[in-house]
């Protein structure tokens, strides 16, 4: 398992929620992934297991990953992605089905515009490579 920036207690704390979704372990896990995603070329300083060190910057990671699962709970993603690409209509025995591929965002990840904003806003995006 990769690096995981965000605990249920924080997620109820940033959402609001008086009690998180049942999965919300594994939730975090898929957040903390798409949020790594978004960061391939950002710079900052970390201990021995990836972690950031910097205050600052520990707390834009969890909030990133907190607004990361809520707006996959609003767009009715599981974490998996596939959530909002594909639409249907049915009337009577017609079916009609389309694909709505949504344009990729930094690192090829659905990213939630809260989450883009919070790293944005840390200085963690757009990365840049020295």
């Amino acid at each position: 398992m990769g690096r995981i920036y965000a605990t249920p207690e924080q997620y109820t704390a940033w959402t609001g929620q008086q009690t998180p979704p049942a999965d919300i372990d594994r939730l975090l896990a898929r957040a903390s992934e798409d949020v790594d995603a978004a960061l391939v070329t950002a710079v900052y300083a970390t201990d021995a297991l990836g972690m950031p060190t910097d205050p600052a910057i520990v707390q834009a990671l969890a909030d990133a990953t907190c607004g990361q699962v809520e707006y996959q709970q609003a767009t009715g993603d599981d974490g998996t992605g596939a959530a909002g690409r594909w639409g249907s209509v049915s009337l009577g025995p017609v079916s009609l089905g389309d694909r709505r591929d949504r344009p990729a965002a930094a690192g090829d990840v659905d990213l939630a515009p809260r989450a883009h904003r919070t790293l944005r806003a840390a200085g963690l995006l757009p990365g840049v490579i020295w």
